[in-house]
C-alpha cells in the first residue's frame, strides 16, 4: 500500500474572522521505511476571511515541546494575527500530539513490550517531524517552499529542516530556539539550572513573601500525604516542578497568586485549599502531552552518547535544589526526572520505556553542520537574553555556525514571546527580509 496516497481535506469553514480547511494525510512512522506502518498527520490551514482566494505564501507554525500539539485558532497568539497578514497559516499537529496519531499511555499500551514503546519513540524527534512537514509541503504546495515559523523545540526542528531539506524552506523564522548543534544533554542541563535558579531569585525579590511561603508548603507536604483533586499525590518534589512558569512572560504572577491561596483552615488546622491544589494540578499533571516527559532528554540525543537521565544527574551539582536541607527554597525548572514516571499515573506506564530511551546510545544526527554552514536560506532569530529554556551562549554559538542566520539579540521578552507581543514576529520578518 502507498501511505502517501491516504490524503483528505476538509470543507472551509468560518471562525473568528479566519477560514480553516483541515487536512488529513498519512505518513511513514519511519521515513527510512515508507512501505512499513503508517501514522495520520493532521494540519489546519488558517488564512484571513476575505484573502481565502488569494494565492498567499504559506507559513508553517512549528510547535514548542516536545510532544505539543499546534495551537488552535480560538487561543490565537499575536504571532498568528501577525502572519494572517500577509500568510496562509498552516499549524501542524507534531506527530503524537492533538489529531495526528496521538501517543499517550492508553495508545501506547497496544505494544507488547517496553522494548517495543521505545523503539516507536524514536520515531518522533525532530528528523521524523521535519519529513512529515515536506510531505505535507508537498501535498499543500506542490514544488512550493514555504516559510516556518519554530517556537521553542519548534526552533530545534528548523534547524534540523536546513540540513534535511533546505529546498523546502523560503525563509526560516525561529524564537527561542537555537540549540547547541553538538553539545550533550549535561552540557543543555548545567547551563539549565544556573539560569533556573537566576530566575528563582529573581521571582523572590519580586515577592520577598514567597520564598516562605514555598518552604511552608514543602514542609507541609513532607509532614502530610496530600491529594490533589485528581487523587494524584503531590510530593515536594512534585510541588518543586511548579517552577516551569518561571520561564514565560505571565508565570511569575501566576505563581505567585498560586501559592497566595495555598492554605485555608482544616478541621485540626492549616491545610492546603482546593484551588491551590486544583491549580498545582492542572500544571504538574502530564496527562495532556506525555511526549513532553518521554522525549525531552532525547531531543538532545546523538553523537552516540546516552542522556542517562542528565538532568537528574546533574542536579546533584546544584544542591540549592535541595528542598530537603532546610534551607532557601528553590523551585525546578524544565527538567525531567525519573521519578515523575513513579509519581504521575499519565507517566508511570511508559517508565520503563523512558528508562529505555534514557540508555539508548544508537540516535541518528539531528543537525548537519557542513549544511549549515553553507546555508543559503534567509534565517531569523530571536534570541531571548533572559531566556530560562534556551542558554542564549549556546544559541549565539549556532547562529554563529548558520550561514546567513541573523540573529536578534533582546531582554524585552521572555521564552514565549512571539506569542505575547505580534512585534517579534513583525521584526523577524523584518529582519530576514533585509529591512533592518
Amino acid at each position: 500500500m502507498d501511505h502517501m496516497c491516504a490524503t483528505h481535506t476538509s470543507r472551509p469553514y468560518r471562525h473568528g474572522g479566519m477560514v480553516c480547511s483541515d487536512h488529513t494525510l498519512d505518513v511513514p512512522l519511519d521515513h527510512a521505511r515508507p512501505e512499513g506502518p503508517a501514522l495520520s498527520l493532521f494540519a489546519r490551514e488558517v488564512v484571513a476571511a476575505g484573502q481565502e482566494h488569494r494565492e498567499l505564501p504559506l507559513l508553517l507554525w512549528l510547535q514548542g515541546g516536545p510532544g505539543g500539539r499546534a495551537e488552535r485558532p480560538n487561543a490565537a497568539g499575536a504571532w498568528l494575527k501577525r502572519a494572517l497578514q500577509e500568510y496562509r497559516v498552516v499549524l501542524m499537529d507534531q506527530r503524537g500530539t492533538g489529531r495526528s496519531t496521538p501517543a499517550d499511555r492508553n495508545t501506547l499500551a497496544a505494544h507488547a513490550t517496553p522494548q517495543a514503546t521505545a523503539e516507536y519513540l524514536t520515531h518522533f524527534r525532530a528528523d521524523s517531524i521535519v519529513r512529515d512537514a515536506e510531505l505535507l509541503r508537498a501535498h499543500l504546495a506542490g514544488e512550493r517552499p514555504w516559510t516556518v515559523l519554530g517556537q521553542s523545540f519548534g526552533g530545534f526542528c528548523a534547524l534540523s529542516y536546513l540540513g534535511l531539506a533546505p529546498h523546502g524552506l523560503e525563509q526560516a523564522f525561529i524564537t527561542g530556539g537555537l540549540p547547541t548543534l553538538t553539545g550533550h544533554a549535561d552540557d543543555v542541563y548545567r547551563a539549565a539550572y544556573r539560569r533556573t535558579a537566576r530566575h528563582n531569585e529573581r521571582f523572590f525579590a519580586r515577592y520577598p513573601d514567597d520564598e516562605k511561603a514555598a518552604r511552608r508548603i514543602a514542609e507541609h507536604l513532607a509532614e502530610h500525604e496530600v491529594r490533589m483533586p485528581s487523587g494524584e499525590r503531590l510530593s515536594v518534589r512534585r510541588f518543586q516542578t511548579l517552577g516551569i512558569g518561571l520561564g514565560t512572560s505571565s508565570g511569575f504572577d501566576a505563581l505567585h497568586y498560586l501559592l497566595e491561596g495555598a492554605f485555608v483552615a482544616g478541621p485540626a488546622g492549616p491545610v492546603l485549599s482546593d484551588t491551590f491544589l486544583r491549580g498545582a494540578d492542572t500544571t504538574l499533571s502530564f496527562a495532556p502531552r506525555p511526549l513532553y516527559a518521554a522525549l525531552h532528554e532525547s531531543i538532545y540525543a546523538q553523537g552516540g552518547r546516552a542522556t542517562d537521565w542528565s538532568a537528574h544527574r546533574i542536579r546533584e551539582e546544584f544542591p540549592e535544589f535541595d528542598a530537603a536541607d532546610g534551607g532557601p527554597f528553590r523551585f525546578t525548572g524544565e527538567m525531567i526526572y525519573p521519578w515523575q514516571f513513579e509519581e504521575d499515573p499519565a507517566l508511570v506506564p511508559l517508565r520503563e520505556a523512558a528508562h529505555l530511551l534514557a540508555a539508548r546510545t544508537d540516535w541518528p544526527v539531528l543537525y548537519d553542520p557542513d549544511r549549515l554552514a553553507d546555508n543559503e536560506v534567509p534565517v531569523a532569530a530571536a534570541v531571548y537574553a533572559d531566556d530560562m529554556f534556551v542558554d542564549r551562549e549556546q544559541s549565539l554559538e549556532t547562529a554563529a555556525a548558520v550561514r546567513g542566520l541573523r540573529p536578534w539579540i533582546t531582554d524585552a521578552h521572555a521564552h514565549d514571546g512571539v506569542r505575547a507581543d505580534a512585534a517579534v514576529l513583525d521584526r523577524l520578518i523584518a529582519t530576514a527580509r533585509g529591512e533592518l
